[in-house]
């Protein structure tokens, strides 16, 4: 399995050629991008599964003492 990381960077490379590419992926490249995109969800399912992720109030507007 790929690291959390790796697919966030692979994703971000996949869009930058998208937009270069005039906003078209070709075949291999979307098949790539969805492909990442089911890896970035289980990922996020395990992340939710092992209670690492914060759901809360936002601390933002409360000052730093």
């Amino acid at each position: 399995m790929m690291l959390s990381s790796k697919v966030l960077k692979e994703i971000q490379e996949l869009r930058v050629a998208w937009r270069r590419q005039n906003f078209h992926y070709t075949s291999e490249q979307s098949r790539r991008y969805e492909e990442l995109k089911q890896l970035r969800r289980k990922i996020v399912q395990q992340f939710y599964k092992d209670d690492r992720v914060w759901i809360g109030p936002s601390n933002l507007s409360k000052p730093l003492n």
